[in-house]
């Protein structure tokens, strides 16, 4: 098969090929247009992918572009953090600039179209202003300042950027058509006042651009061809070109596309600022965040959100895609990376009593079935393990194949046991098993051919290493957090969030923060940062087989 026959094909591809075929532009030239008022999360990626494949399949150019308009709400922090995120998708660009980089340059073509009688200074309250824009269904009503002359405009606009006026008392507007059956044609807001340091520019600039005004004309200045954005942006389409129109300069194509909606999960960034300030997790990067930094920091690799966003593909109409498939992403690319190790995050005592007192075994164990260039560790063995509460029944319940009164299962990697006795406390509950062991069964296979139906791991309990184990699961109980009236916070899920101590085996004592592993029968697990010297946080990434599945079935 060809590269032609394998290259990805949807109706901005088609639309691109088309605009270099006829003429409309004769190179490619994408932008990456951020608001740093926060960090970047998962319905993020998939626009930053979208801009940034369509550049680099066309041999142009991207260009990250942070949307500075707001200085109330953007930290340096933020645009550190964007730029972070993005490297670490392997997105590359050609240069970084800001929306503020133009603001004189915005502030000049604003004048032009005031000159022009395009564009009027208002004096209406933000009330008055939103009572008069009408409805969908009525129009809207003239200003009372809309037919100022151009002089007194260009007086109170220049007195508005000196700092006369307080916040919100005029603003400047665009003179289009306040009966237009597009709302957002009824002569826009172009400028509002803000009495606020900019994080780049300090205190020069009293007056601030509003988005629809600034991004189109930035992209006008930039020379970008193609606006790839979200399907809300397309009523705000015809402003997007009618700006450029009036003004004479350089005009890009929009071309909107349905934006990432994820099950049992917000997009929101202001519903997920409440989240944070409202303490429901513990930070932007709390793993039940959608985050980029939260992923990160529970384990998810780059390869396997980029492998999700190609999955879900680019389309028009809005859809909804299953978290489900994500975890399946992440855990297909796990799987092959991740190195083996065991750890008991319940542990219960088992005794081999005719384990040689004090000995201690090496047994070999493969690091990663699925990569034999990884190699084989060294696991000890000895009379006292810690095996899984779960493993161990003292009644077990039919088709219950794990430890239990006269069963015999393989200890992974070791040998054979038999549950003899038990021993209780005053409450009645276990707190020990003993088995015997058969010597010959070492390496898991009997020499007498017999079989056992159940193998399960194990930690050597003289040689296991204390862990804190973070159990993560999604956020939300609802596939729809804002279903229903009561909203997204009565939706929490209470155990999204369970911290437990394991046991690990001793090669885990001290792993690299952010390193990955698979804890065999149990799930993949990433090192928090939260660890201590010998003493580390694991946090579930995923879960080896989807739990959600079986009891989604089981509700319906």
């Amino acid at each position: 098969m060809s590269d032609e026959e394998t290259k990805p094909n949807d109706f901005i591809r088609e639309a691109v090929a088309e605009d270099l075929k006829n003429g409309r532009f004769n190179y490619v030239r994408t932008r990456l247009p951020p608001e740093p008022n926060g960090y970047l999360h998962i319905g993020h990626v998939k626009a930053f992918m979208i801009d940034y494949l369509i550049a680099k399949e066309n041999n142009g150019e991207l260009i990250l572009r942070f949307d500075d308009t707001n200085p109330a709400k953007e930290e340096t922090e933020f645009v550190d953090a964007i730029e972070d995120d993005a490297r670490w998708l392997g997105i590359q660009w050609v240069k970084v600039t800001y929306a503020s980089d133009y603001f004189d340059e915005l502030y000049e073509w604003a004048r032009k179209l005031v000159l022009m009688g395009k564009a009027y200074v208002d004096d209406q309250t933000p009330e008055e202003v939103s009572a008069n824009r009408g409805t969908l269904t009525t129009p809207g009503k003239n200003s009372p300042y809309r037919d100022r002359d151009v002089k007194e405009n260009i007086d109170l606009l220049e007195r508005m950027k000196q700092g006369e006026f307080p916040d919100g008392s005029r603003i400047l507007r665009a003179k289009i058509d306040m009966g237009h059956p597009n709302i957002n044609m009824r002569d826009p807001a172009m400028y509002r006042i803000i009495h606020q340091p900019h994080h780049r520019t300090g205190d020069k600039w009293k007056i601030y651009p509003m988005y629809d005004w600034t991004h189109g004309q930035n992209d006008s200045m930039e020379g970008i061809t193609h606006s790839l954005c979200s399907l809300e942006y397309e009523n705000h389409r015809p402003l997007y070109e009618w700006f450029p129109e009036q003004l004479g300069v350089f005009k890009p194509r929009q071309i909107e596309f349905a934006r990432l909606n994820l099950s049992y999960t917000l997009m929101s960034k202001r519903k997920l600022r409440r989240l944070v300030e409202e303490k429901v997790v513990k930070g932007w990067d709390d793993p039940r965040m959608p985050t980029l930094r939260a992923m990160r920091r529970r384990g998810y690799t780059a390869e396997a959100i980029l492998d999700f966003i190609n999955r879900v593909g680019v389309a028009k109409n809005y859809s909804v895609s299953d978290v489900s498939l994500l975890e399946a992403c992440v855990r297909e690319d796990l799987n092959k990376r991740s190195l083996r190790r065991m750890a008991v995050l319940k542990p219960i005592r088992v005794v081999i009593d005719n384990y040689p007192e004090g000995q201690i075994e090496e047994m070999d164990a493969v690091n990663n079935p699925e990569n034999p260039a990884a190699g084989t560790r060294k696991i000890p063995f000895s009379k006292v393990l810690y095996i899984e509460q779960e493993d161990f029944s003292e009644i077990p319940p039919p088709k219950y194949y794990r430890l239990f009164p006269g069963n015999e299962v393989r200890l992974r990697y070791a040998y054979f046991i038999k549950c003899t006795h038990v021993v209780k406390n005053e409450n009645g509950e276990v707190t020990e098993v003993h088995a015997t062991y058969d010597p010959s069964t070492r390496g898991g296979d009997s020499l007498d051919g017999r079989k056992v139906k159940s193998t399960i791991h194990w930690v050597s309990a003289d040689h296991a290493n204390e862990a804190e184990i973070r159990m993560y699961d999604r956020l939300f109980t609802k596939e729809d957090p804002e279903e229903g009236d009561e909203g997204f916070l009565s939706c929490i899920n209470p155990n999204s969030l369970v911290v437990t101590t394991g046991y690990t085996e001793p090669s885990l004592v001290s792993p690299e923060v952010g390193s990955r592993y698979q804890f065999e029968r149990q799930g993949y697990f990433c090192v928090d940062p939260d660890s201590s010297l010998n003493k580390p946080v694991f946090n579930l990434t995923v879960n080896l087989k989807d739990a959600w599945a079986k009891l989604e079935k089981k509700v319906k």
